[in-house]
């Protein structure tokens, strides 16, 4: 007990950050300002399938995010019940998690426990877009934010028995190997680290006078952890199409979005990053929308990042300390830019790929209002309170306008008011419409919160252009469930042209049906006897190429 209390007096700073950070997530989930989407439903479906006895080894529909995610809500499910605050719980964990190795890594690679702490407590009150994605989920983004930074904190300590003629232990590359592997199966996500790290440690290495027992030693070693880590991964890959997955893991799923010409997606995608990633990394604006953040504060915070950005440009240079482990944490940051910028995951304007960006950012940002503290007095620590108060202001403005509130939707068609949720619900079990079609924003919400007794599948497009994938149908089991129902409804949502199409297609169809509007959802139900989109002579990714014909005919 006594070594606990000295524990807590000499961290003192680190768990104020600490609660800080805890207290925010619950005042935003208290709130209720953080919409519960569909991507969320599909992990605490997933969760609650894993509690059935059916463990998935991906996130549905997405063969490049395992199920890791899934698995620890059903263990919060499994000890809470199934409620949605139990997933934000699991998300506020993990974040600890990063939180607490984020201030080990300012302590192992940049030399310094005050700037681990201080990185800390910038990231307690972070920009609004990290908030974010660290109290929803959408399948491992807290995941492998903490894998990153044990992977960056296993890279140095290998780096650091390097510098110092240390022998290396076995167990030390496994578990470098294991945490690689392991996260390749939790989020493809996580190779801006495993790459980078990987590389700048046999780099070292082969700088050294090691002897081939040693390179045996750690390739062996790297190998078996990355083998057992990622065996997931690489069971599911064997045993279906191999080239598919790994197709899933170079963002072929945002690849069928475009067909542009390589160079044209080049472009995009290094104005996207400069554009939307700087942005809402920065905190200026909600990542979902294009809307100043703070606007009193927000150009001394926007001086503030690129003073951070001219410190890290000059960190590397060879009288500075701790240059290894500033290598290691450019090297990520570089790694993650080029993915960005030549991958199809460029064309994501979320901001969500840019999340470890901000833990980089948060570090050398502590190092920098150090170095200044040093040279110019304690007047610095009003650099701290400025990012601080601009962060809580902006995620406060955020949550103010509500809805979408605090949104993981960046398209505004898709940021359908959940506020009116229950009400639908009941509409449709007094009506009976426990079965039918709609979109997927709609469907898998729905799913969720009545326990799977209400299943529409996402066959509807979304868009106002009319566009529709068949990815956006996750869970085949609900198709076969459609398939004997004895009536079918549709919902739709914020959508008058698709409601449109939907009359002409029931009147050629000869079917009777009413209609209902609740906040942005709109029912057609009762209809005359159950109707399938096959139906229409349409499915799958056709529905959305006539829909999109007939959308161009309406606005003509």
């Amino acid at each position: 007990m006594g070594k606990i209390i000295v524990w807590m007096k000499n961290n003192r700073w680190l768990l104020g950050a600490l609660l800080v950070a805890a207290a925010l997530k619950i005042v935003l989930v208290l709130w209720n300002v953080l919409p519960f989407n569909s991507d969320e439903a599909i992990v605490a479906l997933m969760a609650r399938h894993i509690l059935q006895g059916n463990v998935p080894t991906f996130f549905y529909g997405q063969a490049y995010m395992g199920s890791l995610d899934a698995l620890l809500v059903a263990i919060g499910f499994w000890v809470f019940g199934e409620q949605v605050w139990v997933i934000r719980l699991v998300q506020g964990l993990l974040y600890l998690g990063v939180l607490v190795t984020t201030a080990e890594l300012g302590k192992s690679l940049l030399g310094s426990k005050r700037i681990g702490w201080l990185a800390v407590w910038l990231l307690a009150i972070p920009a609004v877009i990290l908030t974010l994605y660290t109290t929803v989920s959408l399948g491992g983004y807290g995941e492998a934010l903490l894998l990153g930074n044990l992977m960056l904190l296993q890279g140095m300590k290998l780096l650091n028995s390097f510098t110092s003629d240390r022998k290396i232990p076995f167990m030390d590359w496994l578990i470098l190997g294991l945490l690689a592997g392991f996260g390749l199966w939790v989020f493809g996500l996580t190779l801006v680290y495993s790459i980078p790290v990987g590389l700048v440690v046999l780099w070292v290495l082969s700088k050294g006078k090691a002897s081939f027992l040693t390179f045996l030693q750690s390739s062996s070693g790297l190998l078996i952890g990355g083998l057992v880590g990622a065996a997931p991964w690489i069971v599911y890959a064997v045993t279906h199409d191999f080239s598919a997955v790994l197709a899933e893991l170079g963002g072929s799923a945002i690849a069928d979005a475009s067909h542009s010409h390589w160079f044209v997606q080049l472009w995009d995608h290094l104005w996207t990053f400069i554009l939307f990633g700087a942005t809402g990394l920065f905190g200026l604006r909600p990542s979902w929308e294009i809307r100043w953040l703070a606007l009193p504060l927000l150009p001394f915070v926007l001086i503030f990042w690129m003073a951070v950005m001219a410190h890290i440009g000059g960190r590397l240079r060879r009288e500075q300390n701790q240059r290894l482990g500033a290598g290691l944490l450019i090297a990520v940051g570089i790694t993650l830019s080029l993915g960005f910028i030549f991958t199809p995951f460029g064309g994501d304007p979320s901001g969500r790929y840019f999340l470890p960006f901000y833990i980089i950012l948060a570090l050398f940002a502590a190092e920098m209002i150090l170095r200044l503290q040093e040279q110019h007095g304690r007047w610095v620590w009003s650099l701290v309170g400025l990012l601080l108060i601009f962060n809580l202001w902006g995620t406060l403005q955020s949550a103010a306008q509500n809805p979408p509130g605090i949104t993981t939707q960046f398209d505004q068609v898709a940021q359908v008011d959940q506020a009116y949720l229950d009400e639908l619900i009941d509409f449709l079990q007094l009506h009976g419409e426990t079965r039918g079609y709609s979109n997927y924003w709609i469907s898998y919400p729905l799913a969720f919160q009545t326990a799977e007794e209400i299943i529409f599948v996402p066959a509807l497009p979304y868009h106002e252009d009319f566009r529709y994938t068949a990815r956006d149908n996750r869970y085949s089991p609900y198709n076969e469930m459609l398939t004997t129902a004895e009536h079918t409804a549709y919902i739709t949502s914020n959508h008058p042209a698709l409601d449109d199409w939907l009359r002409e297609r029931f009147a050629a169809l000869n079917i009777d049906y009413s209609e209902y509007q609740i906040g942005d959802y709109h029912i057609f139900y009762a209809l005359s006897r159950p109707v399938h989109p096959v139906e229409f002579g349409l499915s799958g990714d056709i529905l959305g190429l006539e829909c999109l014909k007939y959308g161009t005919e309406k606005s003509d």
